[in-house]
C-alpha cells in the first residue's frame, strides 16, 4: 500500500531574465544614466558606450547606433537646431515621463492607477471606500449602508432557518473610510555637500521626487505635490525640471526653504498638509532683512539654528507637520534635528541613501490614514 503525500518546501530554479527586446534592455540602462547625468544626453550615451564595451550590452544584430535611431523613431529624443546652424540631440517630454514612471516602479513597486483623492482617515463613517469590515447597525445609519447578505446570515444563525425573522440586532453595515486630500511640499537640499565625500546624494533625491510626483498624478489625482529646492535661497521647480536638477556652490538656507513651503501650502484648500524635507547637512545660511546673507559653515551657528526653530514652531501653529529625512549620522546634527522636530511635533528619519524612497512612501501612506488636526 502506498500513499502519495504532498511535499512542502521551496523549489529553487536558475534565474531567467524577463523576456525583453534589445531596445527595452538598453532603455532601462539609459533611463538610469540620463537621471545621473541630469538630462545630459551626450554624456549618458558616452556612459552607455563605456558600459557596452565592458559588459557587452549590444550584439552584432543590434548596436548603439540602432538604439539611438530607435530612440528618435519612438519619440524619446529629438534634434535641435542651434542659432549657429549646428544641431544637437535632447531628450523629449516622453523620456521625462518614462523616467518618472521608472522611478515609481523602482522605488515604490508597480503601483496601479486606482481612484482619486484616496486618503484615509483613522475614523470610519460616511464615505465611499469599503474596508471589508462589518459593525452592528446604529441609529442614524442609512438603509443603503446595510449589508443584506451578512444581515440575513446573522438572522439565520441567531433565529434559525425554520422560524426566520430579521431583527435590528441582526443588522450589520459595512464600514467605510472617510477620504481626505493631501497637499505635500517636498524640499530638496541642493547645497554643495549633496555631492561631496564621493557620494551622489542628489540623484536618489531626484528619483524620490519623480516617483512621488508620478504616484500622486496617477493614483491620488486630487492631491497636490509642490517641489522646491533650497541652497542659498529657495525656489519652486516643476516636475519637468527634475531630471535636469543639479547641485550648486550653495550653502544651506533651510529657513528660506521652510518659508517658501509654508507660503505654498497656505494657498491650498486641503485640510491635510505636510512638508517632506530631504537634506544632508546643517543649516548654514540665512538671508538678512537688508538682502545680504549671513553664512557660517563651522558647526551649528546658534543664530541660524534659532531661526530654524522659529520656522518649525510657525509650521506647527499652521498644523503643518514637517518630516525630515536626514542623510547624515553626525551626532551634533542629530541633536539639531531632534530639537527641530520637537518644536514642530513632526517626525525625523536618520537614514543613508538606501531605502530613502521606501521610507518616504511609507510615511506618505501613513499620513493618508489620519486627518491632521
Amino acid at each position: 500500500m502506498s500513499s502519495n503525500r504532498g511535499k512542502i518546501g521551496f523549489a529553487f530554479e536558475k534565474y531567467e531574465a524577463p523576456d525583453q527586446t534589445p531596445f527595452d534592455r538598453l532603455f532601462d540602462v539609459f533611463k538610469e544614466l540620463i537621471t545621473h547625468t541630469s538630462g545630459d544626453l551626450e554624456e549618458a550615451l558616452d556612459w552607455l558606450d563605456t558600459l557596452d564595451k565592458e559588459y557587452g550590452l549590444t550584439t552584432s544584430n543590434y548596436n548603439l547606433e540602432d538604439f539611438v535611431e530607435d530612440l528618435k523613431a519612438k519619440g524619446y529624443i529629438r534634434e535641435e537646431l542651434k542659432a549657429d546652424g549646428t544641431g544637437n540631440k535632447t531628450i523629449t517630454a516622453k523620456t521625462e515621463q518614462a523616467i518618472r514612471k521608472g522611478a515609481l516602479e523602482q522605488i515604490f513597486g508597480n503601483i496601479k492607477k486606482k481612484g482619486t483623492g484616496n486618503h484615509k482617515t483613522k475614523s470610519s463613517g460616511n464615505g465611499d471606500e469599503h474596508t471589508g469590515d462589518y459593525r452592528p447597525y446604529q441609529y442614524g445609519d442609512g438603509l443603503d449602508s446595510i449589508s443584506m447578505t451578512e444581515s440575513i446570515r446573522n438572522a439565520q444563525v441567531n433565529n434559525g432557518v425554520s422560524d426566520f425573522s430579521l431583527t435590528e440586532k441582526d443588522l450589520v453595515v459595512e464600514d467605510v473610510h472617510h477620504k481626505s486630500q493631501m497637499s505635500t511640499v517636498l524640499m530638496i537640499d541642493i547645497s554643495h555637500s549633496m555631492i561631496l565625500y564621493g557620494e551622489d546624494r542628489i540623484t536618489p533625491a531626484k528619483k524620490v521626487a519623480m516617483a512621488l510626483a508620478e504616484l500622486i498624478t496617477t493614483r491620488y489625482r486630487k492631491d497636490s505635490l509642490d517641489i522646491l529646492v533650497f541652497g542659498n535661497d529657495a525656489w519652486p521647480i516643476s516636475v519637468k525640471e527634475l531630471p535636469y536638477l543639479n547641485v550648486g556652490p550653495y550653502h544651506t538656507n533651510t529657513v528660506a526653504g521652510l518659508q517658501l513651503a509654508m507660503d505654498l501650502l497656505r494657498r491650498k484648500r486641503n485640510t491635510n498638509k505636510q512638508i517632506f524635507m530631504i537634506t544632508d547637512g546643517k543649516p548654514s545660511c540665512v538671508r538678512m532683512p537688508d538682502g545680504t546673507y549671513y553664512k557660517n559653515s563651522n558647526g551649528l551657528d546658534q543664530f541660524i539654528v534659532n531661526k530654524c526653530y522659529v520656522m518649525a514652531a510657525q509650521a506647527r501653529k499652521l498644523h503643518i507637520p514637517i518630516t525630515t529625512f536626514m542623510i547624515a549620522r553626525d551626532n551634533y546634527l542629530q541633536s539639531f534635528v531632534d530639537e527641530f522636530t520637537a518644536h514642530n511635533k513632526g517626525k525625523a528619519f536618520f537614514t543613508g541613501l538606501k531605502g530613502l524612497g521606501e521610507m518616504i512612501f511609507q510615511d506618505y501612506e501613513m499620513n493618508r490614514k489620519k486627518r491632521i488636526r
